[in-house]
């Protein structure tokens, strides 16, 4: 199976502004944790560049939710976590891991243009955003507005992601990048659950493609998220759950070729554009274990475990 990669500048970007792999400009401004909000001993090895260019290939779960639509998927809130979920959460780590999730099911929600819908998710999103001190950067009032109205879904989709952008850059420069680096994981399970969930009853090659594609990029999000495995147990569980998934990945082979350059004009300038195309081999049976697992993962780390 081979498709053209499409990848987000920025992880928790709700809106869909993607470009391809490493290619061209990038619209996007939200960062991983810079390198001094990482551990002394791990600093050395993840340079600042290095965790950009690893968060730029990170696809946001709104890419899953394009091919969903565009596979004409139905809708479907059963795949959504449950906000009364929230209520009960007591500790940062669970907040931020949450806020990761429930920023996902906004994203899928307003790809599906259910805006009336998400109402409740925002309100969710907020009190966490409230919870862990970042809710000044969240303009709630004005989201609720728009999604309400369904006036205009790139000003929703647009204030979105400037809250997240702003939440991240406090974050990092408060010397909380451990939170960061949460709630990335929390899209990233989400994401995964969507595309996985969807792909077992609609055999798709693009769905499928994006999938395999994800045993790169979850090695990418264990780089992230190595450097604070052994702070606490719950990083320590995070860590070894999303581990689990990634052997489930162990057979699975995606290579990559050089598709057709593209050429066009930014700012006056010719830009080159190179696109890569991925081939992925993967069986029916390697899917249906991946899926397992990612079910099993997003579902514990709903449950608080």
């Amino acid at each position: 199976m081979t498709g053209t990669i499409t990848k987000i500048a920025a992880v928790i970007l709700l809106a869909g502004i993607c470009s391809c792999r490493n290619s061209g400009p990038r619209t996007g401004s939200l960062s991983f944790p810079v390198a001094d909000s990482v551990p002394a001993g791990e600093a050395e090895k993840l340079s600042e560049e290095a965790l950009a260019d690893i968060v730029q290939n990170i696809a946001s779960p709104v890419e899953i939710a394009s091919v969903l639509q565009s596979m004409q998927v139905p809708f479907s809130a059963g795949y959504l976590a449950p906000t009364r979920e929230a209520d009960r959460l007591s500790t940062n780590f669970q907040k931020a891991v949450m806020l990761g999730i429930y920023g996902a099911d906004l994203g899928y929600l307003n790809i599906y243009e259910k805006t009336g819908n998400s109402v409740e998710v925002l309100s969710t999103i907020k009190r966490l955003a409230d919870g862990l001190r970042v809710g000044q950067y969240f303009d709630f009032e004005t989201l609720k507005r728009l999604s309400v109205s369904k006036s205009n879904l790139d000003s929703l989709l647009f204030l979105s992601v400037n809250s997240y952008n702003q939440i991240d850059r406090y974050l990092r420069d408060n010397d909380r990048g451990s939170i960061s680096a949460l709630m990335i994981a929390g899209v990233w399970i989400e994401g995964q659950y969507f595309a996985t969930q969807v792909a077992l009853n609609n055999r798709d090659e693009v769905l499928r493609d994006r999938i395999g594609e994800q045993k790169i990029i979850l090695g990418d999000l264990l780089m992230l998220l190595r450097p604070y495995s052994t702070s606490s147990g719950e990083y320590q569980s995070l860590f070894s759950m999303l581990d689990q998934i990634s052997r489930k990945y162990a057979d699975v082979r995606v290579s990559y070729r050089l598709g057709e350059p593209e050429t066009s004009e930014v700012d006056g300038r010719l830009i080159m554009v190179q696109h890569e195309e991925s081939i992925v081999e993967m069986s029916d049976a390697q899917l249906a274990e991946i899926a397992e697992m990612s079910k099993e993962v997003r579902n514990k780390l709903i449950s608080g475990i």
